[in-house]
């Protein structure tokens, strides 16, 4: 009995100890959360400029345009020369894919190269991706209005996120992008309204976004379109085909992709050629001689424009040059008009709210005329004998 009061009494002591050394344990677990200093500092907020990396240069100079100082900008296809189609990035190339914290890409399998080396950091926005677009949809996706539109939304939205101090400054630049685009599609949508049942054919078919919103409709065969989208060599009889619809005058326009030319290309051109077919050329990339995405659509929309009614949008040119050469037969009025004008602009001036669009249509023979003039001006200053107006002076001798 005796020993079994003091096996009882021995547990109870064990028990006891267990207890408090669990107690004593869990105080020193939790002592040092509760005493420990809070070492933790805030994360500083980013600086720019922001690192953005595009794949083709139209799409890099709308990045540019819409980052101003706050962004630096890397085209890695950035020349005429280069097929984009089949083009391998070099190990530099890569470098700067992977050191991106934008990539700004087409997609639609146009550039897959591009987003192959990005980590998971880097935020890529995609024309493609923006516009719903896959591998097999026509990829030229630059030359759409609505998905120049909606990349330049996607891009400003990524610089912001980017770079949340400059979000009034993105914004801005956005706002002021999207007027001049208006005034892009304002222009050319007159066009459109004024020309009705407009056709061409393409030896590719890297404009057809373009010509789709000019409401030119696109007579090229099927069998010709297939094969070259698919990089392939047209059939015999497809060319054939193409060469009649040519020969027949069966289009307003031929559209010529000057960085995929073949002796199919030049056979069809050598066509449009001999039947006084208007054949307009274009590329893929952005030319050096554009300053901007939409300078150079501007610049593409008025040779199309030349090619099928050049007078279009030049009579109000003419009509200037006439008033001009009938000045000095009514100066009175002349003078009045002149000072209506001068008061005009003056206005607009002090008010600082100019109404002229940034892209217009230009005309050829005012640029022409223009350039005429300029030349004979710098003749004259050289002491050459033609008078500052363009208008050769006869030597009478005396």
């Amino acid at each position: 009995m005796g020993t079994q009061i003091t096996r009882l009494t021995r547990l109870a002591a064990a028990g006891l100890s267990a207890v408090l050394l669990f107690a004593t344990t869990a105080c020193a677990a939790t002592s040092p959360a509760e005493t420990e200093p809070d070492n933790k500092t805030s994360v500083p907020a980013p600086t720019g400029p922001i690192n953005v990396v595009a794949s083709l240069n139209q799409w890099g100079s709308l990045a540019a345009e819409l980052g101003g100082d706050d962004v630096e900008v890397t085209s890695i296809v950035n020349s005429t020369n280069v097929d984009a189609h089949d083009f391998e990035p070099k190990t530099s190339d890569v470098a700067k894919l992977s050191k991106a914290q934008i990539i700004v890409a087409n997609g639609a399998g146009y550039d897959s190269w591009a987003t192959k080396s990005m980590t998971k950091t880097t935020n890529i926005v995609s024309a493609a991706s923006v516009m719903g677009a896959v591998e097999g949809d026509n990829p030229h996706l630059w030359f759409s209005k609505d998905a120049r539109s909606s990349m330049a939304t996607a891009i400003t939205d990524a610089y912001i996120k980017a770079l949340p101090s400059k979000k009034k400054a993105f914004q801005k630049r956005l706002k002021a992008w999207q007027a001049d685009e208006k005034s892009l599609e304002t222009w050319a949508s007159e066009f459109t309204k004024s020309h009705s049942n407009l056709t061409y054919a393409a030896t590719e078919p890297v404009v057809y976004y373009l010509m789709a919103d000019l409401g030119f409709k696109d007579q090229t065969p099927k069998g010709y379109t297939q094969s070259t989208a698919s990089g392939g060599e047209p059939a015999p009889a497809d060319l054939q085909s193409f060469q009649k619809l040519i020969e027949d005058k069966g289009v307003d326009v031929l559209v010529n992709n000057t960085q995929e030319a073949s002796d199919a290309t030049n056979m069809i051109t050598g066509a449009a050629g001999r039947a006084d077919v208007p054949v307009v050329d274009v590329s893929e990339q952005m030319p050096k001689d554009a300053d901007t995405l939409n300078a150079w659509i501007n610049q593409l929309i008025n040779t199309i424009i030349d090619a099928v009614d050049p007078s279009y949008g030049c009579e109000d040119a003419t009509d200037g040059d006439t008033a001009d050469s009938n000045a000095n037969s009514d100066d009175s009025s002349a003078e009045g008009s002149a000072t209506d004008d001068a008061n005009a602009q003056g206005s607009k001036a002090s008010t600082g709210s100019s109404t002229e669009p940034k892209y217009i249509r230009q005309c050829k023979a005012a640029a022409s005329s223009d350039s005429s003039q300029d030349s004979a001006k710098a003749d004259a200053a050289n002491g050459d004998p033609g008078d500052a107006s363009g208008n050769d002076q006869t030597d009478s001798g005396k």
